[in-house]
């Protein structure tokens, strides 16, 4: 039966929620509470430079693929990617860095060259964690609604069990010694929000993800997807508002009577939150909440990012559009973010120059540029400590670059936990909701169908699948599916 729909906020699981609802024959209408479409992978533009303000590496491509196939379209109809080569460059050191080439094989050879024997069993290591990669993406991650355990049982998983009990960061250490190598490796579970001692080595899929599918670019950073999907949801019939802020649930006889946005009441059949689900169910009577304040205490969640927005009146040398500075120690700037919760001693970091694929997003000889410090949640935030690690990392891009560069910035904004919270309502100010960790996978996660409110559903990084722009995508199609149904 047809119904009037409203979801709250814009991030991907919004947006590919309403596609699929649309499609059903549903009058969909999206409430968005900032200025701008995209929810954390919003855009803005200052002083000539162009800015991604959150989601900068595309991966699993096959995800996006899937959904424009789902809708009789394909990616190429609205952008074209560029694979990068090299994908990244990781800085250990000044002159000490490793570039992550384009396939498998040119990175087991490098893998070989800094530790003998390493190239081969990366080759039977990502063996395992492609045959992972089309178990956990290409077949489960579609059928995970998180209603039960059995979601997680199959044939294939029976047989990979030990995968689930084990954890990335053991069977890592078992086959490389080098810490450089291993440094490489964990890396990418920082996309699932976990340290890799907690993380089921199950989620090696990542590397497959990394090393062997690669890493690509759209021209225009993610907020190509954005205006993808947001062009596909129009032609669907998909309606779009911008600065319409719920601040209300009224809730009768265990059903949604009203909404109220910009303090006025709407009425809907259904509604739908892309936006955080602790901040939507506080805005719920009491009673109808699942998750008391205990329960959010209680979990484990991806960290907060310090993030810097700079434009730089020259062009930068020796540096790559994706890099990595893991210079400093991996373990205890971990420890710092989850074990003992603080500011990071001594931080490693992200830079990404999309100017250096893009040159539209900088003026004619400048340089675009977007560091992101992973921390812990829930930190006091302040300028005094964002300006104090804007030094930190500002030296250390002097040092990798040859250059000077804090007398030639021209336009610098930063983004906390405050801002996290105050844009996003987001819990603890976290960037990447839940972490994946073994107890807050699949049907261990917040629900995505309330069980307390009949025509109240929830999607995005704090229920399934979990946190990631890919998951994301996913997560509304499963949550379109069960209201569908």
């Amino acid at each position: 039966m047809k119904k009037n729909i409203a979801i709250i906020g814009s991030g991907f699981s919004s947006l590919s929620a309403a596609c699929y609802l649309a499609k059903a024959g549903h009058n969909v209408t999206i409430y968005e509470k900032n200025d701008a479409l995209g929810g954390r992978a919003r855009q803005f533009k200052a002083a000539g430079f162009t800015f991604d303000m959150g989601p900068s590496w595309y991966w699993m491509p096959d995800v996006f693929d899937k959904f424009f196939n789902d809708f009789g379209k394909k990616v190429s109809d609205y952008f074209t990617l560029t694979k990068l080569s090299p994908a990244y460059r990781v800085y250990f050191g000044k002159d000490d860095f490793i570039d992550i080439e384009d396939t498998p094989e040119k990175i087991c050879k490098k893998f070989e060259s800094i530790e003998k024997g390493s190239g081969e069993k990366l080759k039977k290591y990502l063996k395992i964690a492609k045959e992972n990669y089309e178990i956990g993406v290409t077949d489960m991650l579609y059928k995970m609604p998180g209603n039960s355990p059995l979601e997680l049982v199959s044939k294939k998983t029976i047989k990979r069990v030990r995968f689930f009990l084990s954890n990335i960061r053991k069977d890592i250490r078992r086959d490389f010694k080098n810490p450089k190598l291993r440094s490489i490796l964990e890396f990418p579970v920082l996309f699932l929000g976990a340290k890799a001692s907690n993380t089921p080595a199950f989620y090696n899929f990542m590397n497959y993800a990394d090393f062997g599918i690669g890493t690509f670019q759209p021209p225009n950073g993610f907020h190509d997807l954005v205006n993808a999907m947001v062009d596909l949801g129009k032609s669907l019939g998909v309606k779009y508002k911008v600065n319409h802020e719920l601040s209300k649930i009224n809730v009768s006889n265990k059903k949604v009577e009203n909404i109220v946005i910009n303090g006025k009441s709407t009425d809907c059949d259904l509604i739908l939150s892309g936006a955080d689900y602790h901040h939507t169910e506080s805005l719920l009577p009491v009673k109808s909440r699942q998750y008391n304040n205990r329960y959010w205490k209680s979990r484990v969640f991806a960290p907060s990012s310090l993030l810097f927005y700079v434009g730089f009146n020259k062009k930068l040398k020796n540096v790559q559009h994706h890099n990595l500075i893991f210079d400093t120690d991996f373990n205890k700037h971990a420890e710092e973010i989850y074990d003992s919760p603080k500011w990071p001693t001594d931080p490693l970091f992200y830079a990404n120059f999309t100017s250096k694929t893009n040159s539209k997003t900088a003026p004619e000889g400048s340089e675009n540029a977007f560091f992101l410090i992973p921390i812990a949640i829930d930190l006091i935030d302040n300028e005094e400590t964002r300006d104090k690690y804007f030094e930190k990392i500002i030296k250390k891009m002097e040092l990798y670059t040859g250059q000077e560069l804090k007398d030639s910035i021209t336009y610098k904004r930063s983004f906390c936990v405050n801002d996290f919270k105050n844009e996003y309502n987001s819990y603890g100010g976290n960037a990447y909701g839940l972490a994946n960790t073994l107890f807050q996978t699949a049907f261990l996660r917040p629900n995505i169908k309330s069980k307390l409110v009949q025509n109240l559903y929830f999607c995005g990084q704090l229920t399934v699948p979990g946190p990631g722009v890919p998951p994301a995508v996913v997560s509304g199609e499963l949550v379109a599916n069960l209201i569908n149904k």
